[in-house]
């Protein structure tokens, strides 16, 4: 009962904060305005980490490697100290076992970054019925523009109902069930 507690508040933890600095990733990656208060509040939160670790890891085209970095390894921290809490045997077979955790840590950043777009499709469809000119709908335009863009190029014009985001939140729920669901039960056959 105890060791289910210790790993629900390990994955909170961790979960809530490699969220923010794939948030920051990702806002930074679009292109967002800096100027609002997701950012800002993102920056803020992550700011501390994500300056030590870039003195080792430099950016790359423009895009801050060392919060990528820093969210992967959170995660590799969150499912080894799971593992150790539920028993598994580090020692014996270690070398499948540390890929499996890499492996699982890097499908769950995919899996972060797919729900990031797939609530941010979400909310800026809501706003879009119920307040248009919120101030989070620029963030939120500006952080689905590129799926929204792909999906828009094959699907067809509807008029004055836009289909794109459906599709969109679709697609993104078949992607985490079929392919991330997939390669999520081979990594975690490497940690058994």
């Amino acid at each position: 009962m105890l060791a289910n507690a210790l790993i629900y508040l390990i994955s909170v933890v961790c979960g809530l904060y490699t969220f923010a600095l794939l948030l920051r990733f990702y806002l930074q990656w679009v292109r967002a305005p800096y100027r609002n208060p997701i950012a800002h509040f993102v920056q803020q939160l992550t700011d501390t980490m994500v300056k030590r670790v870039r003195r080792f890891v430099p950016g790359l085209w423009g895009l801050d490697l060392s919060s990528l970095l820093l969210a992967w390894l959170i995660q590799i921290i969150e499912h080894s100290l799971t593992g150790l809490i539920r028993g598994m045997p580090f020692t014996a077979n270690w070398g499948p076992v540390a890929s499996g955790i890499a492996f699982l840590s890097l499908l769950a950043i995919v899996k972060l970054i797919l729900y990031i777009v797939l609530f941010a499709t979400l909310l800026l469809s809501v706003l879009s019925w119920l307040a248009p000119q919120s101030p989070a709908a620029p963030v939120l335009d500006t952080m689905t523009r590129p799926a929204l863009a792909v999906v828009r190029r094959y699907c067809p014009d509807t008029g004055q109902i836009d289909l794109s985001p459906l599709i969109l939140l679709v697609l993104i729920q078949l992607l985490l069930m079929l392919p991330i669901a997939w390669l999520e039960s081979l990594a975690l056959q490497l940690l058994r």
